[in-house]
C-alpha cells in the first residue's frame, strides 16, 4: 500500500536565490508526520527537526523542505518541472514507506556542517592549492558544493590530517 497518491502543486513563487527560477509549494493528500522520521535517514539530508518535523535535503540545484503538511522545493525551472519533482518526490516517500521496516527512524536533530565546521578541520594554511585564496573560502565552497575535499592537496597527502579528513568526509 502507498503511502501517498499525490503531492498537488499548491503555489509558486519567485526564488530569490536564483533569478529566473521558482519555489514550488506542495501539498500532499496525506499528512506527512509518520513517514518523515524515515525519510531522515536517507541520504542528502541536511537539516533534521525532529520536534517539528521538518525535513531540508540538499538537491543540485536547491533545496527540497518537508513539513507534515507542505513541500517546498526551490530552484525550480518552470511549473512542469515542479510538478516533476513533486511527482518523483511522491514516489521516494512510498519507497521509503513500503522499506521502513529495514530503517531505523531518527529521533536525534541533525544538521550540516557550516563552513566553519569545515574550515576547523583544514590545514588552514591557505596554501592556494586549491585555487581558493584561504581554507575559509575553499570551506565555503565545500558547503555550496562548488568543491570537494580531494582539491585539498595537504588534506589528501599529508597524514598527519589523516583523521581531520576521515572527520570531514564523515560531517559531508
Amino acid at each position: 500500500m502507498s503511502y501517498l497518491d499525490s503531492i498537488a502543486l499548491v503555489k509558486t513563487l519567485p526564488c530569490l536565490a536564483e533569478p529566473g527560477k521558482i519555489i514550488v509549494i506542495g501539498k500532499p493528500d496525506r499528512d506527512l508526520r509518520d513517514v518523515i522520521p524515515y525519510l531522515a535517514t536517507l541520504p542528502g539530508v541536511i537539516a533534521y527537526n525532529p520536534e517539528t518535523l521538518t525535513l531540508t535535503f540538499r538537491r543540485q540545484p536547491g533545496f527540497l523542505t518537508l513539513y507534515p503538511d507542505k513541500v517546498y522545493i526551490t530552484q525550480i525551472t518552470d511549473a512542469q518541472a515542479g510538478l516533476e519533482v513533486l511527482s518523483a518526490l511522491k514516489d521516494a516517500i512510498n519507497a521509503t514507506w513500503k522499506h521502513r521496516r529495514e530503517l531505523t527512524a531518527v529521533t536525534q536533530a541533525r544538521r550540516a556542517p557550516r563552513h566553519l565546521d569545515i574550515w576547523e578541520l583544514l590545514p588552514r594554511s591557505n596554501c592556494q592549492q586549491c585555487g581558493e585564496t584561504t581554507c575559509l573560502a575553499f570551506a565555503v565552497m565545500v558547503v555550496q558544493q562548488k568543491r570537494s575535499l580531494e582539491e585539498c592537496l595537504p588534506l589528501q597527502n599529508d597524514p598527519s590530517f589523516a583523521e581531520r579528513k576521515t572527520t570531514l568526509q564523515a560531517m559531508l
